[in-house]
């Protein structure tokens, strides 16, 4: 077995050092939640036959190498080290209790031949591919139903060379809904931490079914032009911690999900627990988004010290009749943002329907929804906050929000439009709508006045 370098043990040891739960009167983190395996197993992927000229196909290579963790089980697991150099591959399984270490200067490199790229089958709380009926191409770096797992290093990349992907999308030649770039079903204690995620084919990071998540030190990277390349999107998980990373793609940068229409009514499993701290970056869409996927319901997030620049909208709250679930218990505060379309949307009319069977009866119930401290400049349109008629939101809480446009806005145009909709707020700027202009704390919002 190749030896691995003294430099790449003190950095693993910093950054498990790094991730566990700081004491009081540290920078706060949620990533406690799962601990920093040290593993003594150590592989390379050269031991398999791995060689990162950038031309080389090395699918053998990674999949005989965890082949080799699943079956040949070490006390601790194995870590699988990736040494500087272009690994191009294709779509790999992950395994349990085992660490992907890319070092500085790795990349593993997502082959451009799609002909022979993996089905598998669509998420039973979607009841088809989000893209298209049917199957769904697998995402490049696959798990289901493992535990202990970390993806980490010293900022290797991980490139999903997307353009052949995004393409087909635009000239409509997809036969079925493109991968992910890493996806993790039905698993628990994840780690995923100091990795650069670049071009990736669809979503990113898409954790689903699974709990205990932790997503920090990432920085994930796609043109502003790639077709719904978010950066994070837990979907029906619980216990899921994203912190301190840049995020620059062409869709919502983190967005919580929980299954779609009458398949994630039926499936049931919501997003519970999502804590988003920290996050810089820059999207034509959302940058804290929830939904519009939200059938199996989203409660108890929290997203807190959020940077946003160049955006579509900062904060997106988002749903549609026939979606049913619910969102509540929504906490969003201090929050910056620069050059946005929107401040803060939340829309019960928003995302399309996996086929005509849904219930257009089937209501979601949005409640709890508070925002504080969010300062914005150049924005050009406050907020836009519409329920729905026969489901009103209800408890929507503003307070100290300043959103500033580089332009007075013209007299005979609200800054804010809203309708089917009841809360309060405290020192917004402009004025918000009447329905949430109360200050007594009308609407479900006296315990957040009280508490500010």
């Amino acid at each position: 077995m190749s030896p691995l370098p003294l430099s790449l043990l003190l950095l693993f040891c910093a950054a498990a050092a790094s991730l566990w739960t700081g004491t009081a009167g540290e920078v706060p983190t949620c990533s406690g939640i799962v601990p920093m395996r040290y593993r003594n197993d150590k592989i390379s992927i050269a031991d398999f036959g791995g060689v990162g000229d950038g031309k080389t196909l090395n699918t053998k290579a990674f999949r005989e190498a965890i082949y080799r963790i699943q079956h040949l089980k070490r006390r601790g697991g194995t870590l699988l080290y990736i040494p500087p150099g272009e690994y191009l591959t294709e779509s790999f399984n992950l395994t349990s209790r085992m660490t992907l270490y890319l070092a500085r200067g790795a990349v593993i490199k997502a082959t451009q031949e799609t002909r022979n790229w993996p089905l598998v089958a669509p998420l039973p709380s979607y009841g088809r591919g989000r893209e298209l009926p049917g199957a769904r191409y697998m995402s490049f770096i696959h798990a289901d139903g493992v535990h202990d797992v970390i993806i980490t290093g010293e900022n290797g990349t991980i490139d999903g060379q997307g353009d052949v992907w995004w393409n087909m999308w635009r000239q409509r030649t997809l036969q079925y809904t493109r991968p992910s770039l890493v996806e993790f079903m039905n698993s628990r204690d994840i780690i995923i931490s100091n990795v650069i995620f670049k071009n990736s084919p669809f979503w990113n990071i898409h954790p689903v079914y699974s709990s205990n998540v932790v997503v920090r030190y990432v920085t994930i990277l796609a043109p502003h032009d790639s077709p719904n390349t978010d950066g994070v999107d837990p979907d029906s998980s619980s216990n899921v911690c994203i912190e301190d990373s840049y995020i620059s793609t062409g869709d919502d940068l983190v967005a919580v999900k929980s299954g779609w229409d009458e398949y994630g009514i039926a499936f049931g499993r919501p997003s519970t627990d999502i804590t988003i701290r920290r996050i810089t970056g820059s999207s034509p869409f959302a940058g804290i988004a929830v939904g519009s996927e939200t059938s199996g319901g989203v409660k108890n997030v929290l997203a807190e010290n959020i940077n946003l620049y160049n955006m579509g909208v900062g904060i997106h709250i988002k749903t549609n009749m026939g979606r049913g679930g619910f969102i509540r218990n929504i906490t969003v505060s201090h929050v910056y943002m620069e050059d946005v379309r929107t401040g803060i949307k939340i829309s019960g009319d928003v995302g399309d329907h996996p086929d005509g069977n849904f219930n257009p009866n089937a209501l979601p119930a949005v409640k709890g929804v508070r925002l504080n401290g969010i300062w914005g400049q150049r924005v050009i349109q406050p907020g836009l906050i519409r329920g729905l008629k026969d489901a009103p939101f209800k408890g929507v809480c503003l307070s100290n929000i300043n959103l500033h446009s580089a332009q007075r806005t013209r007299s005979n145009t609200p800054p804010w439009k809203c309708s089917d909709v009841s809360g309060g707020s405290v020192q917004v700027s402009p004025s918000p709508c009447f329905e949430l202009a109360s200050t007594n704390g009308a609407g479900g919002c006296s315990d957040h006045f009280q508490n500010l």
